[in-house]
């Protein structure tokens, strides 16, 4: 099986990117007239403007944006698209937030509310712990958990698990525990790296856009603050993900700039690999006002994300939202990833998700080879990848039927 590594700013990023993708777009007549000025800046490595944004998402022809996109993502990994080997673990739904959106979050004396202590949650990570190299973990802000809770967690996590790696806590999460345990910030993911945390997902930034957020999440971490909890763990070099929750009742320009602020804090620090953008899953109660986004405006998102967002290395398709199927089209549109194995999950699926979890790496590898993509497998940081061979299944031996 073929493997290599990589930096970690780069996340397997091919080193000439740029030139590549200069080459890949051609001339101007290959392309509308009114894409000539996102062409010359894409071709210099100029970052996209606002405008840029508004007009890629307001262009006509959906083809043509999700081909652009595609250029820039075979220039950086040529046809290779990732996945990885995880599980999704939510430690609790207790929260002492209520944002809008959230079907997941319950009060602390709701019948089905839960909080898994320590050996439940090791009890569970063991029936996967032989097959996957991640645990994801995000959960609701339980009012009496502060840093010392998830510092004994994770410890006890890397000591009967070497081998996995953690990725958890939300940057609200971060700033909660900040807030119980009376600590900057910094100091709490100074003490859960140390602790064994690996890395954050980017999960809660929503959209950056505090009029938005008083709406939809009213109570979470601001705009600058989840930019600086990402920023804080970058400086320790933890890496982190980001993301953007799309089609509740933001606008055009809201969702770009959105977008234009994780790429300035990207030029700073480095830190981010992968961007994840999803639409919100609607339902008659929670969030009514909700736009709701179709399978081709996912697609547009995904590409104009591709486009706009050329310093962080990875976009993902996450198929826990958008489903198989949108996630296999969105390989062509800009994306590069659709996540993991999962194996269980309750944010998405309590939201309305019906993406199956019982993919194994072979399944999650037909997805890739479908959408014409070379399947590789990669470690939790973008550092270590292989080239995925499905296991050869040998026939099966049948008896001679008698004459």
């Amino acid at each position: 099986m073929q493997a290599w590594t990589s930096e970690g700013h780069r996340a397997g990023a091919n080193q000439d990117w740029q030139d590549l993708l200069s080459a890949s777009l051609g001339i101007d007549g290959d392309w509308s007239p009114m894409l000539s000025s996102i062409l010359e800046r894409l071709r210099r490595g100029v970052a996209l403007s606002l405008s840029d944004g508004v007009q890629l998402f307001n262009h006509p022809d959906l083809h043509e944006v999700g081909r652009l996109a595609n250029c820039v993502r075979t220039a950086k990994f040529g046809n290779h698209a990732f996945f990885n080997s995880n599980v999704h673990i939510n430690q609790t739904n207790i929260c002492v937030l209520a944002c809008r959106f959230c079907a997941f979050r319950r009060g602390p004396k709701a019948e089905d509310a839960y909080a898994m202590d320590i050996d439940t949650y090791l009890n569970d990570l063991e029936q996967y712990a032989p097959f996957v190299d991640e645990v994801h973990s995000v959960g609701g802000l339980h009012p009496k958990w502060g840093v010392e809770h998830y510092e004994s967690l994770f410890q006890a996590c890397k000591e009967k698990f070497p081998h996995i790696a953690i990725k958890a806590l939300t940057a609200v999460e971060i700033k909660h525990l900040g807030q119980l345990s009376n600590l900057p910030t910094l100091d709490v993911l100074v003490r859960l790296h140390h602790a064994g945390l690996h890395s954050l997902p980017g999960g809660g930034a929503e959209i950056l856009d505090d009029e938005v957020r008083a709406i939809i999440c009213n109570g979470k971490e601001s705009s600058e603050e989840y930019l600086r909890i990402h920023g804080e763990a970058h400086s320790i070099g933890m890496h982190s993900n980001c993301t953007m929750l799309f089609g509740t009742i933001e606008s055009i320009e809201q969702r770009v700039k959105h977008m234009i602020s994780l790429r300035s804090l990207q030029e700073q620090t480095g830190g981010f690999q992968c961007f994840v953008p999803y639409p919100f899953l609607p339902d008659d109660s929670r969030l009514p006002q909700a736009q709701l986004a179709t399978g081709t405006e996912i697609l547009r998102t995904i590409a104009v994300s591709r486009l706009m967002l050329t310093n962080i290395p990875h976009i993902k398709a996450y198929r826990m939202n958008i489903g198989d199927h949108v996630a296999e089209l969105a390989l062509q549109y800009g994306a590069d990833d659709i996540d993991g194995t999962v194996q269980k999950e309750s944010i998405m699926h309590l939201a309305g998700s019906n993406a199956p979890l019982d993919h194994d790496r072979a399944r999650l590898a037909r997805i890739i080879e479908d959408a014409g993509c070379i399947a590789v497998q990669r470690n939790t940081t973008y550092e270590s990848f292989s080239l995925f061979e499905a296991p050869t299944i040998k026939p099966r031996r049948s008896l001679k039927m008698a004459q």
